[in-house]
């Protein structure tokens, strides 16, 4: 699999625009000809454009500088110097590009073949024949071509999902998204088994026309993430653009924990790994923790039916009324789970537009 690259620093320069010629006719019976200079070409552009095949900035460590040829300068007999050919720099869809001095937001390309015109190349300079006038009918100057521009840019990736999966390590996220979609990411039982972020798409229903949409299963986050501890918040900024949270609790984790003979005490562990995660959330971004949220209780199939009907009424008296209650490996509450996701991303999209 390609290593995956979500940050990546660039310098952009344009093609310098070709000057004008200082040319005078010289042709038989015509001894004191016209000036006869022909223009510079303009000098290459160069363009950003989103491309919905990429899924990684890993190419922009090996090449860093993206230059546009040069316009070429004008000739005799008023020929023209050729335009420099446009480049066209191709980023995965949701790439930022910020001015990296300053940190400006340039383009979002959040969308297929959105581009940005990020260093425009300079006009070429005009030929002699432009200057001819009644004074002076044979001007030896002409204009030289513009400068072409240089960027250094910050190209930033956050990956497009409707869905993020967020949680302590271990809670099961890889296995779930395995489960409901064609993601096949590493799973294993040790924290931080995943490091990067896991894109899947989810249909729900059998039917081709059954509304789908997009999870992302980004590393494990554990307290006190924001200050740097396991993964941080490194791969956060890949959930900014979802519409909602699943927040997964690690139900097995719990069971170790605090066993099942006080379902109160349970009930009050899970709403506490609930709010660390939250805490985490708010202070790398307030909005991200405000998106919608189903919590959920995975490695449900490790309890009894009794317990957990008197643990879904004790949350409930916690006001975690809407919670789910899965297990990503048996299969538990999966198709529910979609089935609901499915309903309130079709319900807001009709909302919204």
């Amino acid at each position: 699999m390609a290593k995956f690259i979500d940050e990546a620093r660039i310098t952009v320069r344009s093609g310098h625009g070709g000057a004008g010629c200082v040319s005078f006719r010289r042709e038989k019976y015509v001894p004191r000809g016209g000036p006869a200079g022909g223009d510079g070409g303009k000098g290459g552009d160069v363009w950003i454009v989103a491309n919905r095949n990429l899924a990684t900035l890993l190419d922009f460590r090996y090449q860093r500088v993206y230059e546009a040829p040069n316009g070429k300068p004008g000739q005799g007999g008023n020929k023209a110097g050729r335009d420099g050919l446009d480049v066209f720099i191709q980023v995965p869809v949701g790439t930022i590009v910020k001015e990296l001095e300053s940190g400006e937001v340039l383009a979002d390309l959040a969308t297929e073949s959105d581009r940005l015109l990020i260093c425009k190349g300079g006009r070429g300079g005009k030929g002699n024949s432009h200057f001819a006038t009644s004074t002076n009918q044979a001007p030896k100057f002409a204009q030289p071509g513009e400068p072409s521009e240089e960027k250094l840019v910050r190209l930033e990736l956050k990956l497009l999902a409707d869905v993020g999966l967020v949680g302590y390590p271990n809670a099961g996220k890889s296995t779930l998204i395995s489960k409901i979609s064609a993601a096949r990411p590493k799973i294993a039982d040790y924290p931080f088994t995943t490091l990067v972020p896991n894109l899947g798409v989810v249909r729900a229903g059998k039917e081709r026309t059954s509304p789908t949409f997009v999870v992302a299963d980004v590393p494990g986050l554990i307290a006190g993430a924001s200050l740097g501890r396991g993964l941080g918040t490194k791969f956060l900024k890949h959930l900014e653009r979802t519409r909602r949270l699943v927040h997964l609790i690690d139900g097995a984790k719990l069971l170790k924990e605090f066993g099942t003979e006080d379902v109160g005490e349970f009930a009050n562990a899970v709403v506490r790994d609930k709010e660390i995660i939250d805490a985490e959330l708010y202070t790398f971004s307030p909005d991200l923790a405000g998106k919608p949220q189903i919590v959920t209780l995975n490695k449900c199939d490790l309890f009894a039916e009794e317990f957990l009907s008197a643990l879904k009424k004790k949350l409930s008296a916690l006001k975690y009324k809407n919670m789910a209650f899965i297990s990503g490996v048996s299969h538990l509450g999966l198709d529910d789970l979609v089935r609901r996701l499915a309903k309130e991303l079709g319900d807001e999209a009709r909302e919204a537009g």
